[in-house]
């Protein structure tokens, strides 16, 4: 896409913001990041703008450039061989970091939960986190100094929500960003659609599921739907392109890089 997240990660002057870290680095573990096939391939900008939060926060943050993709699409379609080796190169790459934050539920849900049953039991697992997860969990923040004036309903991606548990965390944070009403949608938590390669094999089952989450989410008069998975949100984004909605999709990442205009 012409967009180098290496280039752009490798450069701190650019991700460093000019406000004061709010908490000390030293209280705070160093954070490898881990940027998804979608937020790599599709909106690089969502890997961007998680770096420049946790830089805000104080956090130290590096990205191993030789990472690939975590083995979630064959694991899903049942190729496990081709899965497994794709995962234990992952695990090689982040073998050595102390600390892994990716922003994406689902990509994390595939390490933390599913890595067990193909590459075995390990400790080593927990050390990976969801980008919201992190903030909330690990650095106990809720308020990274974010500025949004607008209108805001939130998804509930089904992995981050069934596998990981995060349902409070990704609300928390919304509601201390200066400007920002956060409106609930009715059946928040009901799946969009999307589904990895579900939406490839059942198209028209996974069109008409994101044609009822977009609905529901239009109900609360929003301007933009959030979530933590890009993967929902670019398949929402497409529905509501389509119909030419005004309601945009964003996500969370986005939201909390975002500060007032000086």
């Amino acid at each position: 896409m012409g967009y180098s997240l290496s280039g752009a990660f490798s450069g701190a002057a650019s991700l460093r913001d000019s406000s004061q870290p709010f908490i000390s680095e030293a209280m705070l573990p160093r954070v490898a990041l881990f940027i998804p096939c979608f937020v790599d391939q599709v909106c690089p900008q969502v890997g961007v703008d998680m770096a420049r939060v946790l830089r805000r926060i104080g956090c130290e943050i590096h990205f191993p450039e030789e990472q690939t993709c975590c083995g979630q699409p064959a694991f899903n379609s049942g190729y496990w061989d081709d899965a497994r080796a794709v995962a234990k190169r992952f695990m090689q790459v982040f073998d050595r970091a102390e600390c892994v934050v990716g922003p994406s539920g689902s990509c994390v849900t595939m390490v933390r939960k599913f890595y067990p049953d193909l590459l075995g039991i390990s400790p080593v697992y927990s050390k990976f986190y969801e980008f919201s997860e992190f903030l909330t969990n690990v650095a106990r923040i809720n308020d990274v100094g974010a500025s949004f004036p607008h209108k805001v309903t939130i998804h509930d991606s089904c992995h981050a929500l069934r596998e990981l548990g995060i349902h409070d965390g990704p609300r928390a944070l919304l509601k201390n960003v200066s400007g920002l009403e956060l409106s609930e949608m009715p059946h928040s938590e009901d799946c969009c659609g999307f589904g990895g390669t579900f939406a490839v094999k059942f198209g028209m089952i996974s069109a008409a599921m994101g044609e009822i989450k977009s609905a529901n989410a239009e109900t609360t008069g929003a301007e933009y739907v959030t979530s933590i998975d890009p993967s929902c949100l670019m398949h929402l984004d497409g529905v509501l392109r389509k119909k030419r909605s005004p309601l945009k999709a964003i996500h969370l990442a986005s939201i909390l890089a975002s500060e007032a205009k000086q």
